[in-house]
């Protein structure tokens, strides 16, 4: 086997990242060398390749369903928005400036050159590739400079499957709506269907499955069906449920319950920082994003931040800055990770991300940082709470001043990292709180802290295998219920010769 094919959507959320992480997960326990791809991705959650690049978090997800370490080859082109209309650019793994949407057209032909040596690389290096699209292959004002989607599959020649996302009504329109809008040479490439989250009785699905295929000629390649358990590693902030909760609480082991608000910062960067917290039993994560959320709390989260600065005047617009700062004031834990660290500090000197200038932190921590024009891209190790940690750092912020302040972590050669005072703690490390003897040290302190004297952190909740485990469970699901043989037909050779025309096609 050495081919390759492209998982597109009808939607954003669709399910793309998980349907390539599950048929990497198959494919590897097939003893297939496979590798993920995704030409262009456009997030904010991001980890570092063991090379000191920066890749898609999704990407390194799919990475280890393959068995195989984060490599910037994984993901070329990076965006990270920062506002509205801009992003910063990061190629190979390396920040390469700012563009907004309509400059960065005019770059879309070089990064395609990019985009495809690297594809090529791999197709030489392992014997299947399972590339991933970007939202979705029908952005008719966006495929004339599409590197992603269409464009990617008709550059490398790709078979096409089109996945949708039937929990959010209307499947069937959307993927006979994407398929009838894209031209001739690209519909010649989609090759099949895949419908995601089904709840229910096959059985009365499958007329409309039928109907499908003799409207498009293309047939469903399988059905995966909901499972509540897929909750962890998820691409954005919104896609966890409708009133704010991570993942699914379990009882507690003791008495009482520690309840944690995450802040949902409008440019939130790395949300899963918390999902470590949200598979403790007795512990509820909640995303929140107005002022009595944090009142009813016991510990307030503040996450990352791809827009620090602007990010913090929201907390001040919003009545959040003052709801955070009073939760501090009366002595109940507070935890700032990356951006939201920075943002305890007293004063944030922004002349790169935001060219603020300076501006006022929160006051909660006595030390000031400074941003600097080369990013922090480390993978470091270090001791805290007593307990061996890694994680990982993504900032342009440095902390240039810092008060009499314990560290939170120390590393090898006795450096200490993050701050430490009463209640409220920091650290640039994204990641340190999947190590699970540091995350349960520190749960007792922030139980101590709150006065949660009931509750008592489970001893057997082991994060890494939680992760593994899922992804288990969707090599499972395309095992059991997707047409694996047609799928390995696809990767050999390609998408079938004469599929049928679906009018109208793109617009012209």
């Amino acid at each position: 086997m050495t081919g390759a094919l492209l998982v597109a959507g009808t939607t954003s959320d669709a399910g793309k990242s998980v349907l390539v992480a599950g048929l990497c997960r198959w494919l590897a326990r097939e003893g297939v060398r496979v590798a993920p791809f995704k030409a262009q991705n456009m997030s904010n959650n991001s980890v570092v390749t063991p090379d000191g690049g920066e890749i898609g978090r999704a990407q390194a997800v799919q990475a280890a369903a393959c068995g195989l370490e984060p490599s910037v080859r994984f993901n070329p082109v990076l965006l990270k928005p920062g506002g509205d209309r801009t992003s910063q650019v990061v190629v190979l793994g390396r920040a390469v400036g700012e563009v907004s949407a309509l400059s960065y057209r005019e770059r879309k032909a070089e990064l395609l050159r990019t985009v495809l040596s690297t594809l090529d690389s791999l197709r030489n290096d392992y014997e299947a590739v399972v590339c991933e699209g970007a939202g979705s292959p029908t952005e008719i004002n966006l495929r004339a400079n599409d590197i992603a989607n269409m464009g990617l599959a008709r550059a490398a020649d790709l078979p096409v499957l089109v996945v949708g996302d039937i929990d959010r009504g209307g499947v069937f329109a959307h993927l006979f709506g994407t398929l009838a809008l894209l031209d001739p040479a690209d519909q010649a490439l989609v090759a099949g269907f895949v419908v995601n989250k089904f709840r229910g009785d096959p059985a009365l699905l499958e007329p409309g499955l039928h109907q499908l295929k003799a409207l498009t000629g293309r047939p469903v390649l399988g059905v995966l069906p909901w499972r509540e358990e897929l909750w962890l590693d998820a691409e954005d902030s919104l896609s966890y449920s409708a009133d704010g909760v991570i993942g699914r609480p379990k009882p507690p082991v003791g008495e009482q319950w520690l309840r944690v608000a995450v802040v949902r910062l409008p440019r939130i960067s790395n949300a899963t920082d918390v999902e470590a917290l949200a598979c403790e039993p007795g512990v509820s994560v909640r995303f929140v994003t107005e002022p009595s959320r944090v009142a009813d709390a016991d510990l307030v989260v503040l996450p990352g931040s791809k827009a620090t600065v602007t990010d913090l005047a929201w907390l001040r617009e919003t009545g959040l800055a003052d709801a955070i700062t009073a939760h501090a004031r009366r002595g109940l834990p507070v935890l700032g990770v990356c951006g939201g660290f920075q943002m305890l500090g007293t004063r944030i000197e922004d002349a790169v991300e935001s060219r603020a200038g300076t501006v006022d932190g929160l006051g909660l921590l006595d030390l000031d940082v400074r941003f600097e024009p080369a990013k922090t891209l480390h993978r470091p190790s270090g001791t805290a709470f007593g307990e061996p940690v890694t994680g990982y750092e993504i900032h342009h912020g440095r902390v240039a001043r810092r008060g009499d302040l314990d560290t939170l972590v120390t590393l090898p050669d006795g450096v200490g990292e993050g701050a430490l005072t009463g209640s409220v703690a920091g650290t640039h490390w994204h990641g340190l709180l999947e190590n699970d003897g540091f995350r349960r040290a520190f749960l007792r302190w922030a139980a101590d802290r709150s006065g949660r004297d009931g509750f008592t952190p489970a001893e057997d909740v082991d994060f890494a295998a939680a992760r593994a485990a899922q992804l288990d469970l969707l090599g499972d699901l395309v095992a059991d219920h997707l047409d694996t043989s047609a799928v390995r037909r696809l990767l050999d050779g390609g998408a079938p010769a004469g599929l049928p025309f679906v009018p109208p096609g793109a617009p012209t």
